[in-house]
């Protein structure tokens, strides 16, 4: 089923994940030059690359991209987006659809901003698409991005040999072996209040992080 839906703006108390358009770009050409030590098994482009970017993700079958764009001062910070939406072979409807395309500039790193998408996109798909399943994959060297998913109370599945096209700068048309993660209908529910206490624990260290920027101003 490659379709792309059609999800509203979903908006939490950090980030508002918006429909991705051209608009977000000059945002987005600032955020991808932040410190890029994060990036390196994940898709995420130069500022020159952003307007062939931004294309590409609203023509890629099967995604629905999203920006995420901080509240705090309404900037676009990321992307992030809903993939490959797999549906029933017998009845209508979804059975499952992945989470991906995610990145984030340096600045919104740790700030509850990851969390909070998470909890929107799981909460959308399970609440609102009705599916069983949601996946969460990275390539399996990403060890950054497999702990951030462990922190968020992520089921890890297993590595997948192979899986898919590596996303590595320099590593154009070779395969990776991705670490599968996904969450099920079933652990919702105890998912759910592990990535809420993430989200206000970042929260709370991101605010007294500003506050004590504030008193050496």
């Amino acid at each position: 089923m490659s379709v792309r839906l059609d999800v509203p703006a979903l908006a939490g108390d950090v980030v508002r994940l918006e429909p991705l358009t051209v608009r977000h770009a000059p945002d987005l050409a600032e955020a991808v030059e932040e410190d890029r030590s994060s990036y390196d098994f994940t898709l995420v482009p130069r500022a020159d690359e952003i307007p062939d970017y931004v294309a590409a993700q609203l023509a890629r079958d099967g995604l629905t991209p999203f920006a995420q764009v901080r509240l705090a001062d309404g900037k676009a910070v990321g992307c992030t987006g809903l993939w490959d939406p797999r549906g029933w072979p017998d009845r209508p409807g979804l059975r499952a659809i992945e989470i991906g395309f995610t990145w984030l500039a340096a600045s919104a790193q740790g700030t509850g901003i990851n969390a909070e998408a998470k909890l929107l996109l799981l909460s959308y798909a399970f609440d609102v698409l009705g599916v069983t399943r949601v996946d969460l994959k990275t390539d399996a060297r990403n060890h950054r991005c497999r702990r951030a998913l462990e922190r968020l109370g992520i089921p890890f599945e297993g590595v997948l040999r192979a899986w898919s096209m590596s996303w590595a700068r320099g590593e154009e048309g070779k395969v990776r072996d991705s670490a599968m993660f996904a969450v099920v209908a079933g652990e919702w529910p105890a998912v759910e209040p592990v990535l809420r206490a993430r989200l206000a624990a970042a929260i709370s260290r991101s605010r007294a992080v500003r506050d004590a920027e504030n008193d050496l101003a």
